[in-house]
């Protein structure tokens, strides 16, 4: 285990390596030139000159790409002389839009985003997992179709309807809830969910539609095998057989794409945050784009990347936990 563990981590470095050597790539061999977005719209070609080689631009290509990899573990200045500006471990650069260092902007947005994420994830869980194992116990059953007919439903309405929705009918003519705005979680633990619950609703409903459809198959399919039928000729409850055997052995493939859809959130819901005006990764990611402000969208992108390849080693790593037999 734990040279397969070391393998995978060396992997990790590998592709996370790829990925930002390759976003790199894509934001700084455009068209559009980073110092002209730093520089601002009246700019002269002296200024936009001098702010070039403060930002280092003017270097070959490679040359910039082993600063940009070498802040991030070690840190780096930024400019020379009396303008240079040290840039602290890890360092993503700063933004252009208010000068801020990018790993800072994200930490301060990742509280918000992490909370969305999370709290969505247990809601899709116990509704998609709720309704697909009832529906795969009472197969071609009026439940089995209705639940269904709900799953299908439900995963055909774009997030941003369902968003629209919930705030205009839950606030805006039942007046249940107020605007969704964050609350920090130590300080306001009621006020934290309150706030939440609409975009997490929004989120899960999306969610919870596809997870009940991939688990009514995992369980079905799982149900058919022998051991169920040995598990019940044994006369153990039928409880224990479906909860212990069936769904331990079907939730393998719910896991998997449970890795990469709560790895992706963690980065930021950007329709999601949006609408509902929280101040999350995918809201600065969205306004990064607008703004061409290319190293936050750069370090977002290296954000999202390390989250969903960490998501997928520990999906992984509790295979083994989940199904006796991956050990083998």
């Amino acid at each position: 285990m734990i040279l397969y563990l070391l393998r995978r981590l060396l992997a990790l470095a590998g592709v996370l390596l790829a990925i930002a050597a390759v976003t790199f790539l894509i934001f700084y061999v455009l068209p559009t030139d980073p110092a002209a977005a730093a520089c601002g719209k009246t700019c002269s070609p002296e200024r936009l000159a001098d702010v070039r080689e403060y930002l280092g631009l003017d270097q070959p290509l490679w040359e910039q790409f082993t600063h940009f990899l070498t802040g991030i573990f070690t840190g780096r200045t930024l400019g020379t002389g009396r303008f240079a500006v040290q840039c602290d471990f890890p360092c993503l650069g700063y933004s252009y839009e208010n000068s801020l260092p990018v790993w800072d902007l994200l930490m301060d947005r990742l509280p918000v985003s992490a909370s969305l994420a999370f709290g969505a994830a247990v809601l899709w869980l116990l509704l998609g997992l709720g309704a697909g194992v009832t529906a795969a116990l009472r197969k071609d059953t009026a439940t089995d179709k209705a639940l269904m007919v709900g799953a299908v439903a439900a995963a055909s309405l774009p997030v941003y309807f369902t968003s629209v929705m919930l705030i205009y009918g839950v606030i805006r003519i039942a007046g249940l809830l107020p605007y969704p705005s964050y609350h920090e979680l130590t300080a306001d633990p009621l006020g934290w969910a309150g706030n939440l619950l609409l975009p997490w609703t929004a989120l899960a409903l999306l969610y919870a539609a596809m997870y009940a459809r991939q688990s009514r198959g995992s369980m079905i399919e799982a149900m058919a095998e022998p051991y169920i039928r040995t598990a019940r000729a044994k006369g153990m409850p039928e409880r224990t057989v479906v909860v212990k055997h069936g769904l331990r052995s079907g939730m393998t493939p719910i896991l998997t794409i449970f890795g990469m859809d709560l790895g992706g959130l963690l980065a930021g819901a950007v329709i999601t945050e949006s609408i509902f005006g929280l101040p999350g990764i995918g809201r600065l990611f969205y306004g990064a784009l607008v703004s061409s402000d290319q190293p936050v969208v750069l370090g977002v992108t290296l954000l999202a990347a390390f989250f969903i390849v960490v998501a997928n080693l520990v999906v992984d790593l509790l295979y083994a936990v989940i199904d006796p037999r991956v050990r083998y």
